[in-house]
């Protein structure tokens, strides 16, 4: 069983940064896929990004590309969402999840971001 925890989410001014964790314990990830979600009030949840635990085959969501970097440290068993240049349509509970290559999927309780513009 995985277990995922996010971190790192608050309250930003609108082009202000910040840095989201996700802590997974439980078992080894070597064989999963991570990614961020978002799911904002009253909206769907949506794709953010997504990384192999290996490091590659990285994919965004269009209206991430340039602001937003996912990243792994495995040594910490972390997957990272760095966001920059926020905007206020970016306030949103930020889920992490990880996809096994069998399709198992795991979600963390989520992380609330909310942009002041």
């Amino acid at each position: 069983q995985v277990q995922l925890v996010e971190s790192g989410g608050g309250l930003v001014q609108a082009g202000g940064s910040l840095r989201l964790s996700c802590a997974a314990s439980g078992r080894t990830l070597s064989s999963y896929r991570l990614g961020w979600f978002r799911q904002a009030p009253g909206k769907e949840r949506e794709f953010v990004a997504a990384i192999n635990w290996s490091g590659g085959s990285i994919n965004y969501a269009d209206f991430v590309k340039g602001r937003f970097t996912i990243s792994t440290d495995n040594a910490k068993n972390t997957v990272y969402l760095q966001m920059n240049s926020l905007k206020a349509e970016d306030t949103a509970v930020y889920y992490c999840n990880a996809r096994s290559v069998l399709g198992t999927l795991h979600w963390g309780q989520g992380t609330q971001v909310t942009v002041s513009s």
